[in-house]
């Protein structure tokens, strides 16, 4: 593994300010983009998303006055917006269970144990109250996932948290389907005049911030 390359990839990387628009990532780059957002690990592996992947300009414009007016919605290549299961359900967990008998080639009786224990924690335990948060948490992990795969690419993002939720939910049409909208991200390549790019990254030490217990 070429350890100065990644060093230099992480190092690279900045929440991108200005896109340049006419710039756009290949269809073969995407794809690999796209397998890491399917790839991402979430708790129990359990999947709890949907990846809108918005291309339509007319509703990247309302999705930018709901992002309070960040050009990256519309000037980026790509925009992705990470929806999670506002409830899990037995229906959800019962996906995952077939699925896995069906890729590890097992008896779906097998894993009967395994689902009680999902069912137990997620629907009839504590965590059932904030299942919303749980969810939220594993779309975060899919976002540093996607970032990470992009400065790997030399591909550009920008994760934007600053958006109206509720808006987001009604433009894209995904009120009473069982998901909400989380957060996005903004993929393409940077503009030559974005400043954000020559400013140097502000970090804590390792010493301040990375405990070792030996």
């Amino acid at each position: 593994m070429n350890h100065d390359f990644v060093l230099k990839q992480l190092t690279w990387r900045y929440a991108v300010k200005k896109f340049d628009s006419s710039k756009k990532i290949s269809a073969t780059d995407w794809q690999i983009l796209e397998e890491s957002l399917r790839l991402s690990p979430s708790s129990y592996g359990l999947q709890p998303w949907k990846f809108i992947v918005v291309h339509n300009k007319e509703i990247l414009k309302q999705l930018t006055s709901l992002s309070w007016g960040q050009s990256q919605v519309e000037d980026c290549s790509h925009y992705i917006v990470f929806t999670t299961k506002v409830q899990l359900d037995e229906e959800h967990i019962d996906r995952h269970v077939a699925k896995t008998a069906e890729i590890r080639e097992i008896d779906v009786k097998n894993l009967a144990g395994y689902k009680r224990v999902m069912v137990g924690d997620l629907l009839n335990g504590p965590r059932s109250e904030t299942i919303f948060h749980w969810a939220q948490r594993q779309a975060y992990i899919a976002m540093g996932f996607l970032m990470q795969t992009a400065a790997m690419m030399q591909i550009d993002s920008c994760p934007l948290e600053g958006l109206d939720p509720k808006g987001y939910d009604k433009v894209l049409g995904l009120e009473n389907t069982g998901f909400g909208t989380v957060a996005a991200v903004a993929c393409g390549y940077r503009h030559l005049d974005d400043k954000y790019q020559n400013i140097k990254k502000v970090r804590f030490d390792k010493k301040d911030i990375i405990i070792h217990l030996d």
